[in-house]
């Protein structure tokens, strides 16, 4: 059965905000929807390094949708129909929803007591996880399987806002999530809301009447707030923005998703419970994945995105490896899976040898690309969940493999440099291959002396057999940091060595004078540098 033949519910077709929602797929189709997966082509496998390279850089886009998706894909899809249940313009209860905000926008409080009661089919959940796993990631696809505003002409004319994702204010303020709000729905509706309500003399109580009556003003049909640990780091405590959101669960009838790391758990647990349903759908928990099936069908998808010119082939010590270094996390493995296919590309080109994805690879990578997550990969590895709470947040993990992968392809050109100028045989007579070899040019240029500098360059090259500029340069600097060294100063004259200075230098004409018995001032005077005092000059 396709999706166009499942049949729709009453209450959904008599529904404007949901009839013109997307039709609900097949899980099949959700699937197909969801993932994404890089072209990839096995001619461009011999392509040239330079080219593979951004071929590679395609992963960085890698989506592979598994059960955990789907299930998040069916929530969201139900919590967005049964909150417009309520809702719904044809039966009167949008109006009465409109009517009791202008009365608690003439009271100034959310908590006044409205004279037109309403049906609240809103509902809510919380998506918590480890970091890396794919929660924001995946909330994001699910997201776009839907338009974010829809217009409507007939028979009323509003643009219906579908979904609005917001990240969680670092100091954990309903104030700025307001004004986040606001700003968010003026860049999709084309409204003026900031300029009408987000004003910094307004109160937090005016600016919350206002979101929520623009909430639902705008049938807003989800509400996600990303990042919610951040509340376990504010001044102000998390009871306040917590208690706006079971508000407008409660009362406004907007749906709610709470977005977070595992730190999250207690918190929303204890000021989260009180909202309407909260646990109607079930919060969801996603952990690092566990070495099953699941894990091989990942790890046999993403192995397929090979750009090396030899293929290698799945093995179960690759798959052991993979796990070990990553510990489950997809948004790792990935990264790692890169990062991998980058080193042994560059390697590859410069060496002329066999691009190979070994085990020994892909540790070595791991333990010298990935040393910021290392203590959580640790972590991880001993089940220690009191230490995995300090690292929570892994937002510069993100930060830290760009400029890793930046560096990787940077490289290319030393890389390049260093091996035409082992290729190139003609040479001129006052240069040598080592004048030209860049390391040495770099620590040439560092003051470093050259029979020092030979003498690192040589130690750096027995311990990276991969001779990548990149691992050299480090090496040696770990090196130059851990001991003294010699560096070359500029030769500095003898005490009675007079330098080469003009005749009428005041320095050389002062110097002369002392060795002739003057003072400096009796040398300066002779020299008609300075005037005569005025009692000679009277004489």
């Amino acid at each position: 059965m396709q999706s166009a033949d499942i049949p729709v519910l009453r209450e959904y077709q008599d529904n404007p905000f949901i009839a013109k929602l997307p039709p609900l797929l097949l899980q099949r189709e959700m699937l197909m929807a969801l993932a994404n997966h890089p072209e990839f082509n096995e001619k461009e496998r011999t392509y040239p390094a330079q080219l593979r390279k951004h071929c590679i850089m395609r992963l960085g886009r890698y989506f592979e949708p598994l059960e955990r998706q789907l299930q998040l894909a069916e929530r969201f899809g139900m919590l967005l129909r049964q909150g417009y249940v309520g809702r719904n313009p044809l039966t009167h209860d949008y109006i009465r929803h409109l009517q009791n905000g202008a009365e608690r926008i003439e009271a100034n409080s959310l908590h006044v007591a409205t004279l037109h009661p309403v049906e609240n089919t809103a509902a809510s959940f919380a998506l918590v996880g480890c970091s890396g796993i794919g929660k924001s990631k995946s909330i994001e696809k699910v997201l776009l399987q839907y338009p974010q505003r829809i217009q409507h002409s007939a028979p009323f004319t509003l643009v219906q806002i579908v979904w609005l994702k917001l990240d969680c204010p670092h100091q954990g303020s309903p104030k700025q999530l307001c004004i986040n709000f606001f700003s968010a729905v003026d860049r999709l509706v084309g409204t003026n809301y900031f300029n009408a309500y987000g004003s910094r003399r307004a109160s937090v109580d005016e600016m919350m009447v206002h979101m929520a009556h623009v909430a639902n003003l705008h049938a807003l049909g989800v509400l996600v707030i990303d990042e919610i640990q951040h509340l376990n780091k504010t001044k102000i405590g998390p009871d306040a923005l917590l208690n706006f959101l079971v508000t407008l669960v409660n009362t406004i009838s907007v749906p709610v998703i709470l977005i977070g790391t595992l730190s999250a758990v207690p918190m929303l647990q204890e000021n989260f419970r009180q909202a309407r349903r909260a646990s109607g759908l079930g919060s969801l928990v996603w952990d690092r994945m566990q070495k099953n099936k699941a894990w091989d069908y990942f790890i046999e998808k993403l192995w397929k995105h090979q750009w090396t010119r030899d293929h290698t082939p799945i093995s179960q010590e690759v798959r052991d490896v993979l796990y070990d270094e990553s510990q489950g996390i997809l948004d790792i493995v990935v990264k790692l899976f890169m990062l991998a296919q980058l080193r042994v590309v560059g390697i590859g080109d410069v060496r002329g040898t066999q691009e190979i994805l070994t085990p020994q690879l892909l540790r070595k990578v791991a333990r010298e690309d990935f040393r910021i997550v290392r203590p959580m990969i640790d972590a991880l590895r001993m089940n220690d969940s009191n230490a995995l709470l300090k690292y929570d947040d892994l937002l510069p993990l993100q930060a830290h493999v760009e400029q890793i992968i930046a560096d990787a392809i940077q490289s290319q050109g030393a890389d390049v440099l260093q091996h035409s100028t082992k290729a190139n045989k003609v040479q001129t007579p006052t240069q040598n291959s080592e004048d030209l070899d860049p390391i040495l040019v770099a620590l040439r240029s560092l003051n470093v002396a050259d029979d020092v500098a030979k003498v690192l360059l040589n130690e750096a090259r027995a311990q990276h057999s991969s001779a990548d500029p990149l691992l050299l340069m480090a090496a040696i600097a770990e090196k130059l940091a851990a001991k003294p060294i010699k560096i070359k100063k500029p030769k500095s004259p003898k005490k009675d060595e007079l330098p080469a200075q003009p005749e009428h230098d005041l320095r050389r004409i002062v110097t002369q004078g002392k060795q002739a018995g003057h003072s400096g001032y009796e040398a300066l005077l002779v020299a008609g540098m300075v005037k005569p005092p005025l009692l000679d000059i009277a004489a």
